[in-house]
């Protein structure tokens, strides 16, 4: 083991944070560092929104599903998958653009995330605390217009960054058999269940045996019905026809 193999197996969630600013230095690093982050062809398909308005972030909170430390973090991020500024330089050469394909979408998705845990792991070993904010893409369309994105740029997630103000226990991982596979895919439900047992202790533990759940009911909310659906028109309307 080493150093940055244990920082990165210390990861956990922040949601409370002090009063002290991240120095602009730092933040600035922390940027540099996610860009060195790998990227499909060296295209760096993705954009940040720095939101430093207050009634802005306040408004963000809100959108994201009342999530009050966006408004209370020392700094708030919005990584937008980026394909207006590839595109746009490939067409100032004379090429003929084609916009809007499933791969374009792919490659911006994936480089925005992979962009995105550069920085969250640059913050994380400067003693800073995260929290990725998914409900960015409950109402996509209305922080679109706040950020006034352009077509063919969209929002993946928010980013809370900030010196934590709370020490919460790091949550289990499914056990490395249920997800490491030698030549071809296989299940395995037993290791699953005994994960699933290993979350219930989780949970009664963290809230005084206030929460009698586990890993597999807690996913139940998010497959029985259509999550974000409207994400699909969205991304139309944004220039990703997913051709």
């Amino acid at each position: 083991m080493n150093q940055v193999i244990d920082l990165l197996k210390s990861h956990r969630s922040i949601r409370k944070f002090t009063d002290q600013s991240i120095p602009r230095d730092l933040f600035l690093e922390l940027i540099r560092a996610g860009q060195s982050a790998a990227t499909s062809s060296h295209v760096q398909a993705y954009s940040i929104i720095h939101v430093k308005n207050q009634a802005n972030r306040e408004k963000i909170a809100e959108l994201a599903g009342g999530q009050p430390y966006i408004a209370t973090c020392s700094d708030f991020l919005v990584f937008c998958a980026d394909m207006k500024r590839p595109t746009d330089s490939a067409e100032r050469t004379g090429a003929e653009v084609v916009r809007g394909m499933t791969e374009q979408f792919l490659v911006a998705s994936v480089d925005t995330a992979l962009m995105a845990q550069n920085v969250v792991v640059a913050a994380e070993s400067a003693g800073l605390g995260i929290c990725y904010i998914g409900g960015i893409r409950n109402n996509p369309s209305e922080i679109s217009e706040l950020l006034q994105l352009p077509d063919h740029v969209f929002p993946v997630f928010g980013l809370c960054l900030g010196y934590p103000d709370q020490d919460p226990e790091v949550k289990p991982r499914l056990p490395v058999e249920s997800i490491l596979m030698e030549d071809v895919y296989r299940e395995d439900e037993d290791s699953v269940n005994r994960f699933d047992d290993t979350m219930r202790t989780y949970y009664h533990q963290r809230t005084g045996g206030n929460k009698d759940t586990n890993w597999s009911q807690q996913l139940s909310p998010l497959f029985n019905a259509k999550l974000r659906a409207h994400m699909r028109e969205f991304l139309k309307k944004r220039g990703f026809d997913l051709k």
